[in-house]
C-alpha cells in the first residue's frame, strides 16, 4: 500500500461550491436588499444588505452560530457567491443583528413571499384544487440564557416557539415564520404570529387555501374568524370519557343529522364509530361543523386480546362546506402529520436545534433568514434532484434538506479568474457535475 502525502496547494479550493446556485436566487430579492440598505443606511462597514447575506449563506450549508463566518474570511469564492461587498466579522454579524434585528425583520417575509412567486415552484395542491398551509409551532433553545425565558412547563430555560410554521403541503415550502418567548400561549394571537399567518395566506396567484393546525389552535376566536384570505381551516381538538361515550353509542346516541350512531366493523376486534355533532361558536364567521371518530380495540393488531378496552378518539372542528362527508374531512387532515417532519429539518439540517444568541430578537431574525434559506434548498431539490439526471438515489416525491446539501451544496470547487471572467471548475469524476451545471443554467436564464 503506498503512503499518501498531504500538501496544501496554491490555488483556493471551496468545499460548497453548490453556493453558486444561491446567487441566482438572491438576484430575484436584489432589489429588496437594495431596499434595506436605503432604509437602514450605514457610515461605514458592511451594510445591512451585506449582514443579510452573509448570514443567509450560514443555515444554506447547516451553519447557524455567528463564529462559523469566519472559516469564509479571506476566500473570495463566499463572497462572489453571495454578492458580498464586504464580508462582516463574527463580532460584527452578531453586534449589527441584536441592534437592527427589529428594523431587519420587516424585510425578510416579503423575500420569502417574493422567491416563491417568482419561481413557481410545486406547492403541492389537493387533488381538489385547494393549496394546504399547515400551521404549527415548535420549541427551540437559546444557547445562552436570555430575553423570552420559557416557562416551568417547557422544562428548560431560554426557550422560544416559532408561533407560525405555514407549510403547503409535501413541497414543504416555508411561506411565514414567527417566534414568540415561550412563556406566552403558543396557540396566542400575537403580532408577529399574525404578520406570519398573513404571509403564507397572502401569497399571489396560489388560489384557495385549506387551512390546517393542531388542536392546540382550536378556539373561538380562532376556529371561527380564520381571517387573512385563509378559505378553509381544519382543526383537531382533544376530547375525553371515551368509555362512556362508547356506551352511549350502544345506547343509540344522536347525530342530529342520520339518526343514531352506526357502529362499523373494518376488522375483529375493533369497531369504529364516526359521526358529526352540532356545534355553536359566538362570532364564527361561517358555520362550523365538528367531526368526531371513536374506535374501540377488544384484540390488537397483533391478534393480542385486551383485557380492558383500548379507546381512541379524535375530533375535527371544521369550516369546511357540508357537500364534504366527515371522512372525507379525516382524509383532508391526515396529511398534516408529515408537517412534523419538517420541523426536524428545520431544526436540526439547518442546525437551529440551539439558537444562537441570547436575545430573542436576533433568534427571530435568524429563523426568518433560515426560513428563506430552507426555500432556497427546497427549490433547488425539485429542480435538481427529481429529474433523469439527478445522482442516484431512491425515487421520491420530495428530497429532504440534509440530502439537497449533501449532493449539491457539498460540492468541491476551484474558483478560477480568467479574462475577465469567474469560472468554478468542478472535480472531473463529479457525480453531480451535470445536473449542477443544468441546474445552475436554468436559474441564470431565469428572471
Amino acid at each position: 500500500m503506498r503512503s499518501i502525502e498531504v500538501q496544501q496547494l496554491k490555488y483556493d479550493l471551496t468545499p460548497v461550491a453548490g453556493l453558486a446556485l444561491v446567487v441566482n436566487h438572491l438576484k430575484t430579492l436584489a432589489p429588496m436588499l437594495a431596499r434595506v440598505d436605503a432604509a437602514l443606511p450605514v457610515r461605514c462597514g458592511a451594510s445591512n444588505s451585506d449582514i443579510l447575506r452573509s448570514y443567509l449563506g450560514l443555515p444554506v450549508p447547516g451553519k447557524s452560530d455567528f463564529e462559523a463566518i469566519e472559516n469564509h474570511r479571506g476566500e473570495e469564492f463566499y463572497k462572489q457567491a453571495l454578492g458580498i461587498l464586504l464580508l462582516p466579522s463574527s463580532p460584527t454579524l452578531r453586534q449589527r443583528m441584536d441592534a437592527q434585528a427589529h428594523a431587519l425583520s420587516p424585510h425578510v417575509l416579503p423575500m420569502i413571499e417574493t422567491l416563491l412567486t417568482r419561481r413557481s415552484p410545486d406547492f403541492g395542491v389537493l387533488p381538489c384544487g385547494w393549496l394546504p398551509v399547515d400551521i404549527d409551532t415548535f420549541a427551540m433553545v437559546q444557547r445562552r440564557h436570555g430575553q423570552g425565558r420559557g416557562g416551568p412547563h417547557l422544562r428548560r430555560r431560554g426557550r422560544v416557539l416559532p408561533g407560525a410554521v405555514a407549510a403547503p403541503g409535501p413541497a414543504a415550502l416555508c411561506q411565514g415564520h414567527a417566534g414568540q418567548p415561550a412563556a406566552r400561549d403558543p396557540a396566542g394571537a400575537t403580532p408577529e404570529r399574525g404578520r406570519a399567518e398573513g404571509a403564507a395566506a397572502g401569497t399571489a396567484g396560489l388560489g384557495v387555501r385549506l387551512r390546517r393546525a393542531d388542536g392546540q389552535h382550536r378556539g373561538a376566536e380562532r376556529a371561527g374568524r380564520a381571517t387573512g384570505g385563509l378559505a378553509h381551516q381544519v382543526e383537531n381538538p382533544r376530547s375525553t370519557d371515551r368509555a362512556e361515550l362508547a356506551a352511549q353509542i350502544d345506547a343509540g346516541l344522536p347525530d342530529g343529522q342520520h339518526g343514531a350512531v352506526r357502529w362499523e366493523h373494518p376488522r375483529h376486534g375493533k369497531r369504529v364509530a364516526l359521526w358529526e355533532q352540532p356545534t355553536r361558536i359566538e362570532g364564527a364567521g361561517r358555520p362550523v361543523r365538528r367531526v368526531l371518530r371513536l374506535i374501540e380495540r377488544t384484540i390488537s393488531a397483533a391478534g393480542q386480546h385486551l383485557i380492558v378496552p383500548e379507546y381512541e378518539l379524535d375530533g375535527w372542528t371544521t369550516t369546511l362546506p357540508t357537500r364534504l362527508v366527515p371522512q372525507q374531512i379525516i382524509d383532508l387532515y391526515a396529511d398534516h402529520g408529515t408537517h412534523e417532519q419538517f420541523h426536524a429539518e428545520f431544526k436540526t439540517d439547518l442546525d437551529l436545534t440551539r439558537l444562537p444568541s441570547g436575545k430573542f430578537a436576533t433568534n427571530a431574525l435568524v429563523c426568518e433568514l433560515a426560513a428563506l434559506a430552507m426555500n432556497i434548498l427546497r427549490l433547488m431539490g425539485q429542480q435538481g434532484l427529481l429529474g433523469p439526471d439527478a445522482p442516484v438515489r431512491h425515487s421520491a416525491k420530495r428530497r429532504r434538506i440534509k440530502t439537497v446539501m449533501q449532493e449539491l451544496i457539498y460540492r468541491a470547487g476551484r474558483l478560477i479568474e480568467h479574462g475577465r471572467q469567474l469560472i468554478l471548475g468542478l472535480g472531473a469524476n463529479d457525480r453531480a457535475g451535470i445536473v449542477f451545471k443544468r441546474l445552475h443554467a436554468q436559474l441564470a436564464a431565469a428572471p
